[in-house]
Order: structure tokens, then sequence, then C-alpha cells
């Protein structure tokens, strides 16, 4: 067996803990005894479905409690995961149905296996030819023992967060899943005796389906996962379950921090004991200080420790985490001269907040990279760079993804000597503290400068009645000699034009406050409107189809 299973079926053969599913309605809690039991049985199914070792499965459901056992029993036979792009209400099925057919055609996949809601969609996969098996017939399966399976197998094919219309997954083996995670939870000094993690990340999204669910289905820890549909529903069952399951680990992403400090706001005092909490991770998009700080006060009254507000830097290439701080650490940030960073690429330390005499830039510090990773900056032609010079992140090591699988075929992700480009631009600190500054493709560049989108949309939020998290800045006229931006936003007041007179006029000023830069444009759009990945980010690219054309 890999590492990767062994170690999870012994979990399953003898760890009380488990997976807590269905609140808030219907709360079911099962052991991974049990899980290991039914994910046997569905092994069988499986078996019977035809799915044999190598094979690539799709797996389109929604609840937890189906999802686990039916990814442990897929590696039992030796095949691999790919979770698949969820409908919402809002999804023309058509095009939902067509996109679904090209990412199964893409990974080669022999069946989906589906669960609920998504029952629906049986008629339309099977129209094209799909086989589709059941998660309730797969449990009248024969209690199947486990397929061998070897380091270098495929266990996951995630999905990334762009287009689905032209998809590609990152191919995750037994021994990345396996080195990442051991990095993962020992930096952060998980003990499963003790630690709860709570979750209502999607698990299609890899910091759901491996942080909150692997992960713990391997290491035999307690969590409680919900849907993201429970939390965006009322943001404050996040909390509630903290209270309720005495959590001490969990994650989202920036704009879910911000919600979260709203209810908080709102709650009433001593309804909520947050003092379990150890770790709030926030990653999947950019960080802002502004959202920790704010979240920080809001939580005081209800015993949430600001130590455990923590920026963290991870992605689907490396498996999940790149880098973690240090237990106890919280939000560190590096205060840096914005004329500099912007002019000549250098994270120059300003001396305070208060005493800098130019603009500073409060950069979140995003920890140190995890064990088994190493990691360097360089410039435009791949040269090292050194601390504090800002260029293009890299990471190598055993947890980094081989490539990806593509319509076109497989593409690898590393170079010759073993380095993946990430995509994101940033630096390392003096003290080995890494720091995001945005995606090499997003950056706008105007006299010289370099404009970092997350500046501009951070400024924008913080005009009342833009939705929180829910700002672009799109990159116009990239590679000219006027390169320039607009600004998207969404706002409940789209459809006032005083409200949207102001807003507009709002943003103009605070980005210009900000950046020293005005907006080509500002376009003010109703709730739902920017579109975004499955995974909720937001599609930069993409937003600029709904700017006013000139």
């Amino acid at each position: 067996m890999s590492r990767f299973t062994d170690e999870m079926y012994a979990t399953g053969q003898t760890c009380a803990r488990g997976l807590i599913a269905g609140e808030p309605s219907a709360p079911l809690r099962q052991t991974w005894i049990e899980i290991h039991r039914l994910a046997r049985r569905m092994a069988g199914g499986l078996a019977e479905a035809g799915i044999a070792h190598g094979d690539a499965v799709g797996v389109l459901a929604g609840l937890p409690v189906d999802i686990a056992p039916a990814c442990q029993a897929i590696w039992m036979r030796g095949a691999s995961i790919t979770m698949l792009h969820q409908p919402t209400p809002r999804t023309d099925l058509a095009v939902w149905a067509r996109d679904t057919e090209t990412v199964l055609t893409m990974i080669e996949a022999r069946a989906v296996v589906l669960g609920s809601p998504f029952e629906a969609a049986e008629s339309l996969l099977r129209e094209r030819g799909i086989t589709v098996v059941r998660v309730e017939e797969l449990a009248e399966g024969a209690d199947t023992e486990p397929l061998p399976t070897a380091e270098a197998d495929i266990a996951l094919q995630q999905l990334t967060s762009g287009s689905t219309g032209s998809p590609k997954a990152v191919r995750i083996t037994h021994g990345n899943l396996f080195t990442n995670a051991n990095a993962m939870f020992n930096r952060v000094k998980f003990q499963p005796e003790h630690d709860v993690m709570v979750s209502w990340l999607p698990l299609f999204h890899d910091m759901g389906m491996v942080g909150f669910l692997t992960a713990p289905m391997q290491f035999g820890a307690e969590v409680a996962c919900v849907t993201p549909m429970d939390f965006l529903t009322r943001p404050l069952l996040w909390a509630e379950l903290i209270d309720k399951y005495r959590g001490t680990v969990t994650a989202a992403p920036n704009f879910a921090y911000s919600l979260l400090a709203r209810r908080l706001r709102q709650a009433d005092d001593a309804s909520l004991d947050l003092s379990s909490v150890r770790y709030m991770w926030n990653g999947a998009e950019p960080v802002d200080p502004e959202t920790m700080e704010k979240l920080a006060d809001a939580g005081e009254r209800f015993g949430l420790n600001p130590a455990a507000l923590t920026p963290v830097y991870g992605m689907a290439e490396t498996t999940l985490a790149v880098s973690l701080p240090d237990p106890g650490k919280g939000q560190v940030l590096d205060i840096v001269d914005a004329d500099l960073l912007e002019a000549i690429g250098k994270a120059v330390p300003a001396l305070d907040e208060h005493g800098h005499p130019g603009k500073i830039r409060r950069l979140p510090t995003l920890g140190h990279l995890v064990d088994n990773l190493e990691g360097r900056v360089v410039d435009a032609e791949r040269q090292p760079l050194g601390s504090r010079s800002v260029g293009v992140i890299e990471l190598r090591g055993p947890a980094v993804t081989s490539g990806y699988v593509t319509v076109d075929g497989f593409r690898q992700a590393q170079d010759a000597d073993g380095w993946l480009d990430t995509g994101d631009i940033g630096y390392f600190t003096d003290e080995g503290l890494i720091v995001v500054c945005g995606r090499i493709k997003d950056v706008i560049i105007m006299g010289g400068r370099n404009i970092y989108p997350t500046d501009i949309e951070r400024a924008a939020t913080r005009v009342v009645g833009v939705r929180a998290g829910n700002a672009v800045a799109v990159r116009l006229d990239a590679g000219d000699k006027r390169e320039s931006f607009a600004v998207v936003v969404e706002s409940g007041n789209h459809e006032d034009p005083d409200e949207v007179k102001r807003i507009e006029r709002e943003i103009v000023h605070a980005v210009f406050s900000e950046v020293g830069a005005r907006p080509r444009t500002v376009a003010v759009l109703g709730p739902g409107s920017l579109p975004k990945t499955s995974s909720g980010k937001l599609r930069r690219a993409a937003t600029a189809a709904h700017l006013p054309q000139r």
C-alpha cells in the first residue's frame, strides 16, 4: 500500500473519532471506523461497476456524509478522484452538462459517482453515454479488500479554478498527498486527540477536499462539516458550530471572514464561545489585513484569540499547503514603502505605520514554507533574487505536482530542475517569511509603476454600499504604453442612480488615495453579477465583459 492509503485504512480500523455532518437540521456523527466499513462495501459496488486500478472516477455529490466513504472506496479500487464542478440554481444545465462532458473526456473517466442533491443530473449524464453509479447503490456492494496502491499512483485530479470551458486538472499522487498532509499537520502541531476541525468549504476545492476531508480521514481527526450553501444562507452557523463542538481549526477565504465579522458584531453578548479556536486560516484568495483586524475586534467579546487569525498560502499544485505560520503567531504584517515597492520592486521596510513620511503598504506575511518544500523568487530571466526583491515565486519538492491533465493532453508543471512557476509574484523577508503581492498576469503597469489589483480592490470595498469581497480591478490595454484599469463592484444599491453616482465617485477617490492612480471607469452591478470560478474566486479577465462599451 502507499503510505497515504496505509495510514487511512489503519485509521479506519481503529479510530473512534470521526465526521460530523448534517448540521444544523439533522446532525449525524460517524466514526472513521464506520466510514471505513461503509467504504469497503462501496468499493465492492465500484468493483461490480468495473472500476479498476488506474481508472479515473468523477464525483458529483454535495454531502460530506456521502463524499467521505465514496472517496475512500475509490482509493480502495486504486482509482483517482475528480470532484466535478457543481451546478447551482443559477447554472445553465445545458452548458454545465457540456462542460462536464469535456472534463470527463479529458480525464478519461470510467464513471461518475452521483449523490444528493444532484440526482437530477443523472439523465443529462447518461444521455452523453456516461456511466453513472449512485451512492446509495454502491453501499449495497459486497465487503471488498482494498487493491494495492503505490506512491506514484494518481489519487486526485483537482480541477483548477479557471474557466470550465477550457479545463485543466492538477494531477496529485498518493506520495504528494502524504507528504503535504504531514507537513501541514506537523507545522501546526495538530493533536488528533484534542483538535476539532470545522469547515463549510466546498469539497470540490482543494482547501476543503484535502485540508478538511482527506487529511482528517488519513490522520483520524474529528471534523464537523456543513455545505457552502449552509454557510451562505446563515454565516453565523460557522461560529455556532465552533462553539458547539469546541472547534480548534478552521479555514476560509477572506470574504467569508468579512461576513463573519459583520454577523458577530450583530450577535448577542454571551451567545457564543469562540475561545477554543487556535487556528483560523485565511487563504485561497488575497488576504486583507483590515478584515482580520475587524474580525479580531468583533470576536473579542466571544473569547476569540486574535493570535488564531492566520493568513496562509496554498495552491492545488503543491497538493495544498505552501506556507503556514507557527502556532500562536497570528497575523504578522510587513509594512513597506509603497513607492519603492511599485517603482523598483523592492519591499523596503517602513519605520512604522505612522512615522513613515511617504505611502506605505501593509502586507500580510504568510509564514514559512512547510517542510519538504523549497522556494525562491526569480526575475524575468528566471535568475534568483535576494530577500525583499519582488519577482515570480517558484516552488520545488515532493508535494509538487508533476503536471496538468488538459484537453490537449498532459502538460508538465515543473522545469528540468523540478521548479514550479506559481504565477504569483512576491518576495521573502529577511526572516524567510513569504509575502504574495498578486498574480503576474494581473499586475497593472502605469508610468513605470507596478500597481497591484488587490490594493485597488481593497480600497473599493471600503466604500459604503460595496458588497464585501465583490470588487474587481480589470487591467485595460495590457502591454500598451498607456495601460490603465477599471473597477467593477457589486452593490445592493445598483438600481438607485444617486447611490450609484455616489459609489462611483467615492471609489475613484478611495482608489486614487490608495494607489495614486484613477480608474478609467467604474461600473456598479447588482449582487451576483461578477463572474466567479466554481470555488468562488472572482475572475478578473472575464469581468471585462461587464464594462460599458466605449
